[in-house]
């Protein structure tokens, strides 16, 4: 069969995505911290927007309470003068401008240095302190290289006569330099292994005076660990009693260093919704914090003595800063919408705790605000509300439920925290099994869960089996 080349005329449909629809939609799933970067990139680039200038009045003194916008006055207003200033304080239970002092984001729910202050790294603090010692400058920069070959947990990672290549000295310099390092703070840093570690520990404490417990630790770290009692209270004839006063001291002791200290810089979470409590209801006030706000610029194409492709560029870039500021005030609209309605389904979580967590998912948040389940995805995620029981990520709220004997339900997240609470109570001697908490929650819930469904959240919490939680004495 010869081929040719034929015209045919085809009705297709096809959803395009103009970059202004992308735009809205990539605007709602980003964090408070992307939102920002997005927003400053946004006054560089675009010249119809620019920031309100701080007036007088934004102290939170004005008596008067403002009528709520409604949405089809701003739609005929945005593209005249969008003010953001005019629209955040809209989405709170009580008025942006009459709310207030307790409403705002105190030190109780996210203190100042838990947001903003740096952990010191473990190098920095041994940095800190070689450069007060006694040590001479040859000495410091042996010790600088010396830090510079720590792992994350406090360890050297190299041998000395790699050091002393390193630093073009011989081995006992090193040597000297390294023993004083390791007295540094936290003691047994720079240690080649954990027994090291916790010998050099055992000497600064003067504990070595007792050679059991020095014999304990440098030769018989594998068979504490693997609770062999037996075969050492026999080798060092002892009583249990004994033991356990040495087990005790060695537990006290730290074998990783280093873990208290952070590895680099560190990630802190800014809320972007608060929910209080006053009197017998819960007020919900969005975060504002650092967010600029932002208005249509005065500028006029008229004023600007420009035609052909110069106004096809101005006009574009006038109506991309309106559809921006619209689509800034969308998302508030609808992550004020979904934490109201996640707060009206999860109400005992945010009256009583984590343990009466309910059952949801995006189809019922979605059916409440009349929304699709894809945008309150897109709103939920990456975003934290601080609630009276801490700060949690939206989607926590979102869990698969568990049928009770009442025909009702039982939130997993809720059934995880009572595993967790059961298994902090126990009795280490006797932990308590898969199959017992599986009872207590039938007793507490009115649940039947299966043995290994308990097995399956004590799992994802990252608790041992009750054979390894075991402890003897």
């Amino acid at each position: 069969m010869p081929m040719e080349l034929r015209q045919q005329i085809k009705l297709t449909q096809n959803l395009i995505m103009t970059p202004q629809l992308q735009q809205a939609i990539k605007i709602l799933q980003l964090s408070r911290v992307e939102l920002l970067e997005t927003v400053q990139q946004e006054l560089l680039e675009n010249p119809f927007l620019e920031e309100t200038p701080p007036s007088a009045d934004d102290g939170g003194t004005r008596e008067e309470v403002r009528e709520p916008v409604a949405e089809d006055v701003y739609d005929r207003e945005v593209a005249k003068d969008a003010d953001w200033e005019d629209y955040l304080g809209e989405f709170a239970s009580t008025p942006r401008l009459v709310q207030p002092r307790e409403y705002e984001a105190s030190e109780d729910v996210s203190p100042l240095e838990a947001r903003y202050a740096a952990k010191p790294t473990l190098a920095a603090h041994l940095m800190w302190q070689l450069r007060l010692s006694q040590l001479t400058e040859e000495q410091k920069e042996i010790g600088e290289i010396i830090i510079g070959n720590l792992s994350s947990g406090g360890y050297l990672q190299a041998s000395v006569e790699e050091l002393a290549d390193m630093a073009h000295v011989s081995s006992d310099v090193v040597q000297t330099v390294l023993e004083r390092i390791q007295l540094f703070d936290p003691v047994g840093v720079a240690a080649r292994d954990a027994r090291e570690c916790l010998l050099i520990q055992i000497r600064n404490l003067h504990y070595d005076r007792d050679p059991v417990l020095v014999e304990l630790v440098q030769s018989h770290l594998e068979d504490l660990e693997a609770k062999r009692y037996k075969p050492l209270l026999r080798k060092f004839r002892l009583e249990m009693e004994d033991l356990r006063e040495y087990l005790d001291i060695i537990q006290s002791l730290e074998p990783l260093p280093g873990a208290s200290f952070g590895g680099g810089e560190p990630a802190y979470v800014s809320p972007d919704v608060f929910v209080y409590k006053v009197g017998g209801d819960f007020v919900i006030v969005l975060n504002e914090d650092g967010l600029p706000q932002l208005q249509m610029s005065s500028l006029k194409l008229k004023d600007l003595g420009c035609t052909g492709e110069e106004k096809e560029y101005w006009s574009e870039k006038s109506h991309a800063a309106s559809w921006l500021i619209k689509s800034l005030y969308q998302r508030q609209r609808t992550l004020y919408k979904v934490m109201d309605s996640i707060v009206r389904h999860q109400r005992p979580f945010f009256e009583e705790g984590v343990t009466k967590l309910a059952p949801l998912i995006l189809k019922d948040i979605a059916d409440d605000i009349e929304m699709s389940e894809s945008t309150v995805s897109r709103i939920t995620t990456n975003k934290y509300a601080a609630t009276p029981h801490g700060i949690f990520e939206l989607k926590f709220f979102f869990n698969s439920g568990l049928g009770l004997s009442d025909g009702s339900q039982v939130g997993s997240e809720s059934v995880k925290a009572l595993i967790k609470k059961f298994v902090a109570e126990e009795d280490p001697k006797s932990p308590l099994s898969d199959e017992r908490i599986g009872e207590m929650l039938k007793e507490c819930l009115h649940v039947n869960i299966a043995r290994r469904t308990v097995a399956k959240y004590r799992t994802s919490l990252g608790i041992d089996s009750s054979s390894r939680r075991r402890k003897h004495f």
